[in-house]
């Protein structure tokens, strides 16, 4: 794995996601998620795509943390501890 990155994934699919070998999961709302990994932007991808059989996703990596207001309790803590800000 290399240094992690925080990405965005927007994801519709039958049962909730979570953490995995993939990397730390946030959800923010249902079906959006902040992702922090060490795969590229395409395992990631794949990773999900697989485990979760999602009618709809996308994965996108961000710079820096996202501005949000009213997300899930705690996404914030989350970003965080993290050491972003």
């Amino acid at each position: 794995m290399d240094v992690p990155t925080l990405y965005l994934v927007d994801i519709e699919c039958a049962a909730l996601p979570e953490a995995g070998d993939d990397g730390a999961v946030c959800m923010l709302a249902p079906g959006l998620y902040l992702v922090e990994s060490g795969l590229s932007r395409s395992r990631l991808y794949h990773a999900w795509k697989r485990r979760h059989v999602p009618t709809r996703l996308l994965v996108a990596p961000l710079r820096e943390a996202p501005k949000c207001k009213g997300m899930a309790p705690g996404a914030l803590t989350w970003l965080c501890a993290r050491g972003y800000r």
